[in-house]
Order: C-alpha cells, then sequence, then structure tokens
C-alpha cells in the first residue's frame, strides 16, 4: 500500500515512515483474534486445577528459585504456582490499558497523515485483543487473583493520561512493561512443556505480536530522542534504568494479599523480590535488549551507568534482540523454539 502524504509538514524521514508502513501492512495481514485462534473448548487446551506443570521454575520465578517454595508438598507447590500465575497475566492485561491510554492521548494530537498514527491504532487492536486473550485465561484458570497492586491501580488512568503528554518516557514505560513479559514468556517456552498448553498457547500468540510492538517502540524511541536538546535526552537516559526496575516490580512481582493468602514469610517474599543473588539474577537478565537499546540511543553515560547499577537492572548488553541469558544456549533455543519461530515469521512475512 502506498504511502499516505501528510498535509502538513513530515518531520521524519522516509525510512522511519516506511518501517511504519511495513508494520501497519503486517497488522494487517498477519494478525491473531482470540476467539478465532484458540480453540478454548478442545481437549487439549483443556485447564488443569492439579497439573504438576503449576509449579514454578526456580530459574526463571523468583519465589520458584527459593528453598521456602521448593520445601513444600506438591499440591501447595502447584496452588501457589497457578495463582500466581494468573496474577501476572492479569497485570499484563492491566498494563496493556495503560499503553492504550497513553497511545490514544498521543495520537489525537498528531497532524493529519502521520506516519505514526495508522500503527498506533493497529497496536492498541492488538492489544485489546490481548486483554482479551488473557482474561479468558484467567477465568478459565478459576482463581479470583487481583491483578496490580493497590497504589499501581489506583495511578493507572493518570499514568496512561500523562504519558501522552511526555511520549518519550511513555515509550520508555512500553517497553519497561513489556520486556519483562516478553521475556518470562520466551524463558518458558524455552523450557519445553513447562507449563499446561493453554497458556503456552496464549504466550505464543503474544510473543508474535508484542515482537512488532516492541520493534516500533524502539525505532520510535530512535527517532524522537535523537531530535531531542540535550536537557531532554537527560531526562531520558535518568527515566530509561527507573521505569526498567519500578515496572519491572509491578509487573512481576505480587500484591501483599498473595503472602497473607499462601502464608509466605516475610524474608522469603523480601528475598524472592529482590533480594537474593538468584532473583538479581532474574531482574537483571529481562532488560539485555534494553541495555543495548539505551546504548545506542546514547543514554549510557557514566552517571546512568551508575544508576542503571544501583537498581540492579546492569548487566551484559544483549548481542541480538532476544538473545537468552545463556548465550552458549543459542543453537539450543534456536532448536527448541519451533512454534514461536514460525509464528513470527508469518506475522514478518
Amino acid at each position: 500500500m502506498t504511502l499516505s502524504k501528510s498535509i502538513r509538514t513530515e518531520i521524519f524521514g522516509p525510512d522511519y515512515r516506511e518501517m511504519l508502513a511495513i508494520l501497519s501492512e503486517g497488522s494487517v495481514h498477519r494478525n491473531f483474534d482470540p476467539y478465532l485462534d484458540i480453540d478454548w473448548d478442545s481437549p487439549e487446551l483443556a485447564i488443569d486445577p492439579d497439573d504438576p506443570r503449576w509449579v514454578l521454575s526456580p530459574e526463571l520465578d523468583p519465589l520458584g528459585g527459593t528453598d521456602w517454595y521448593k520445601s513444600l508438598p506438591l499440591e501447595r507447590r502447584i496452588e501457589i504456582g497457578k495463582w500466581r500465575t494468573a496474577n501476572v497475566i492479569k497485570v499484563g492485561a492491566a498494563f496493556e490499558s495503560i499503553l492504550i491510554r497513553g497511545m490514544m492521548q498521543y495520537i489525537m494530537k498528531l497532524p493529519n497523515g502521520s506516519a505514526e498514527f495508522r500503527y498506533c491504532l493497529h497496536e492498541m487492536t492488538e492489544e485489546c485483543n490481548h486483554i482479551q486473550m488473557f482474561q479468558e485465561l484467567i477465568n478459565r484458570i478459576g482463581v479470583d487473583v487481583p491483578g496490580m497492586r493497590p497504589l499501581f491501580r489506583a495511578l493507572s488512568p493518570f499514568i496512561g493520561v500523562a504519558g501522552g503528554y511526555a511520549h518519550a518516557i511513555l515509550f520508555i514505560g512500553i517497553l519497561g512493561g513489556e520486556e519483562p513479559i516478553d521475556h518470562y514468556q520466551k524463558a518458558i517456552i524455552r523450557e519445553g512443556e513447562s507449563m499446561p498448553p493453554a497458556v503456552l498457547r496464549t504466550m505464543q500468540i503474544h510473543i508474535a505480536e508484542e515482537a512488532r510492538h516492541i520493534s516500533f517502540a524502539g525505532e520510535f524511541l530512535k527517532a524522537h530522542i535523537e531530535r531531542m536538546g540535550p536537557f531532554g535526552k537527560a531526562m531520558c537516559a535518568l527515566a530509561f534504568p527507573i521505569t526498567m526496575r519500578w515496572l519491572a516490580g509491578e509487573i512481576m512481582a505480587p500484591p501483599r494479599s498473595f503472602a497473607k493468602e499462601f502464608d509466605i514469610p516475610r524474608e522469603v517474599i523480601e528475598d524472592a523480590f529482590w533480594r537474593s543473588p538468584n532473583s538479581r539474577r532474574i531482574l537483571s537478565g529481562y532488560f539485555g535488549d534494553m541495555r543495548t537499546l539505551a546504548d545506542e540511543l546514547g543514554l549510557m553515560n557514566p552517571v546512568t551507568r551508575k544508576l542503571w547499577t544501583l537498581l540492579h537492572v546492569d548487566g551484559d548488553r544483549s548481542r541480538y534482540r532476544g538473545e537468552p541469558d545463556r548465550r552458549n544456549a543459542a543453537t539450543a533455543v534456536a532448536e527448541r523454539l519451533p512454534v514461536v519461530g514460525s509464528l513470527v515469521g508469518w506475522l514478518a512475512a
């Protein structure tokens, strides 16, 4: 499809506009519907509340790696793992709603013919589908989880609106929320049949479409930050690690009601989120791609590098998008991601 031309001056170059056109065409021709592309009532996707695959992975989940959790009877580990999995999904759906609010605020200020307007709406449509998909899965799991922690829930309407007026910070926040979920889901898929099939199916779809969204957010920041003055760039450089750390905590750490419901000792929760070496390894692992992006954007300097370290989100840069934490596992990953790979390839075609 031919790119539309703005009736106002287009401030971005043709490469950025062409990239947006390609992503928009991909959204038109390669997309998923939560009720057409998931056979929720098939026997293969039936939810078994006693499935041992609900047990939290000690390598991927901060609580799953604690001695306290590993010492529990299997039935209790299943119960806790099922609740935690459902709650992370619920928080993910809530985050998508904040993203939509912020993007809607942003695009309504754009001029006619803006190259960003169309793709942002495509992305919001896909995020609405993700919210439906996540909520359907939560309903079928059958655990009445609260989702976001109370303060984050109370602030969420204002965060979305404010993000529309600080668009670079909004898109840093989008990456701060999407990256931990994307990283965790990819790691789950790499482990193989480590989750109930219905959960794996939603993860496969989410990973495939989020590849477009994360790509857009990175290119958006490159296009906008290079046009900023020194003060704006300095604010973005400071916001990057702070936002990554804050949103990782909001999305991946459970609310206080979780510990109360399952009688989890306070010191166990504190170690799991994020005091112990294992939990900090997991936290740092979420953001290899973001450290690479921040460096490419010119947002890494002696001051901000110390801030990344202070917040425990420092570490190696990714050499390529989606690189696993264990770099020597690259060959194994390629062999163990046939379904996700085919979905991503299908979307990019």
